[in-house]
Parts: C-alpha cells; structure tokens; sequence
C-alpha cells in the first residue's frame, strides 16, 4: 500500500510540474491567449502528449522501487549513538523515535521534507555489527557520505 501512495504522489508532483512549466511558458510567450487547460488537451490529443503522458505514469510508477535504498555500515548503535546522531544532523536530520536497536530520524527543514514529498523518515537499525540505513535515495546519500567522525 506504501509504494502505491508513493506511486501517487510522485505521479501527482509531476503533474504540478507540468503545468507550472506549461503555464510559466504561456506567460512568457506575447501574443498567446491561450489557457494552460486548452494547451493541456491539445498536446494531449497528439501522438506526443500521448507518450509524454504514459512516460509520466511509467516513471511514476517506477520510482518508488529505485527512490528508496537501504544501505549497511559496520557500527554499533550503542557505542557510536553520539557520532551517528552527528551526522545524521550534519545531513539534516533529527532523532524522532528511538527504541531497542532502531532510530527512525525525520528532514528538520520543512522545505526538505516538501521537496521530498514528506517521505523523508531515515530509519536506522542494527543487525549484529552492522547498522542498516533505509531511506529516500537523496537522504541515505547525504548521510552515507558524510565522515562518520573515527
């Protein structure tokens, strides 16, 4: 049920996109008169528009599958909780649930969290020696790639 709601918003937020683009490109054009509707319906009555928009849904649909990863770092929570909570808040993140061997952190900036579409919950658990880091794609990167300060 997650992914189809992922699904759904990305496919929601490329339409905004679209039509923000559409609509920011009649303004720009002078003696256009044209709605940002009529220019949808007739792009979308050529063979064009047509695969634009079955391009929309493919990636939209695909998204969820690729946007998010899980990644695995030799750590151990309890040792190292102050350098991970480090360098969570050096990728912007902070601790908003914790229990035994599990972090969940979510963006501080809500302009991140809107940009991310408010999937920006990172959460971390431990299995054995190693932490698993699951996330949005962009979020895991940031945190990846920060020095985890030993």
């Amino acid at each position: 049920m997650r992914y189809l709601i992922r699904a759904v918003k990305y496919l929601l937020a490329f339409c905004v996109i679209y039509l923000a683009v559409v609509w920011l490109s009649l303004k720009t054009m002078r003696g256009m008169d044209v709605s940002v509707m009529d220019y949808v319906v007739a792009t979308l009555q050529t063979t064009r528009g047509q695969l634009l928009m079955a391009a929309v849904v493919v990636l939209s649909a695909l998204y969820p599958r690729f946007g998010f990863m899980t990644r695995r770092v030799e750590c151990d929570m309890e040792e190292e909780r102050d350098s991970l909570l480090a360098n969570m808040a050096l990728a912007g993140y902070t601790l908003r649930e914790e229990s035994e061997g599990r972090m969940v952190f979510r963006a501080t900036s809500i302009l991140d969290r809107i940009v991310m579409l408010f999937e920006d919950e990172i959460v971390v658990e431990q299995y054995a020696q190693w932490i698993n880091i699951t996330g949005i794609r962009r979020g895991v990167a940031k945190v990846m790639y920060r020095p985890w300060g030993r």
